[in-house]
């Protein structure tokens, strides 16, 4: 039941993940990725900052600062930056196709540094769940922009990251928990991006902003950062990092099916099945 609960959140979070996007790439044509990123994170720790001082939780211990710092850039400023950039380059499909490969990335990442092993119905499940993922967006892969493999990569390279922050942060956050850890990582990373946002004026668009970007602002840091990080930092205290990347599958997926209710955009037969495939192979994934 204790692991249940850690891969329930991970699919909370990865499902709330999916509207985020949305929210992002409506912001995108108007202000700077930059700016995107520092006010989501710098709002999403405003926001964790009392949870922590209202359940009395430490900061993690002196030892452990250089370690939570170098996992907070990684994780709230490189992947950021590799994921907007990707978006540049290719379509909304191929981007979710290419961060579907997070699983398979995490599995392989995390047997080769020795963290966790490889089973054949771990690995099932990731490629039952990745093959749902790829039918669901199967309408939106063809007519790819030139040059759109450099989008591909730049998401990989972005999953990669994820991936590493899962394992790499599983030890410190059992020391730290869930809450200090990501509070901490998340600051590090906001105070990161602002410093930089500021250097390059990302921030002239914002005294533009209409009240939809605002709101759309303002979701971002409250559900797309504070919430989803919380719920990811939660599930890994709980579980391994595989059965939690396994769960980023649903992220395209209710993406797609946001995109269906408010944007009236088709359910397709592909889309589905898709989400059939992907929760089969979460539950072949999680379960013993």
């Amino acid at each position: 039941m204790f692991e249940l609960y850690g891969i329930l959140a991970a699919i909370l979070s990865s499902g709330i993940g999916g509207t985020a996007i949305g929210a992002t790439r409506y912001l995108a044509g108007t202000v700077d990725p930059l700016a995107i990123g520092a006010f989501r994170f710098g709002i999403g720790f405003a926001l964790m900052l009392p949870l922590m001082f209202l359940r009395g939780t430490k900061w993690p211990a002196p030892m452990d600062w250089p370690a939570v710092a170098g996992l907070g850039c990684l994780f709230f400023v490189a992947f950021p930056l590799l994921f907007n950039a990707s978006l540049i380059y290719t379509t909304a499909a191929r981007g979710a196709l290419a961060l579907s490969t997070l699983p398979l990335l995490t599995m392989v990442t995390g047997a080769v540094l020795g963290s966790e092993p490889l089973s054949v119905r771990k690995t099932v499940g990731v490629l039952i769940a990745m093959g749902g993922v790829g039918l669901a967006l199967l309408s939106g892969l063809a007519g790819a922009p030139l040059g759109a493999w450099r989008g591909d990569l730049l998401m990989i390279a972005a999953a990669f990251c994820m991936a590493l922050y899962s394992i790499w942060s599983k030890a410190v956050m059992r020391r730290s928990g869930p809450v200090a850890f990501t509070t901490m990582a998340m600051g590090v990373g906001a105070v990161v991006l602002v410093i930089v946002a500021c250097a390059r004026g990302s921030f002239a668009p914002v005294s533009a902003f209409t009240s939809a970007q605002w709101f759309a602002t303002i979701y971002l840091g409250a559900m797309g950062s504070a919430l989803i990080f919380y719920l990811w930092a939660f599930a890994l205290e709980r579980t391994t990092p595989t059965r939690v990347a396994v769960s980023v599958t649903v992220n395209p997926i209710t993406a797609s099916l946001v995109g269906a209710i408010i944007l009236g955009e088709p359910l397709s037969w592909n889309l589905m099945a898709g989400i059939v495939a992907v929760f089969i192979g979460i539950y072949v994934a999680t379960s013993s």
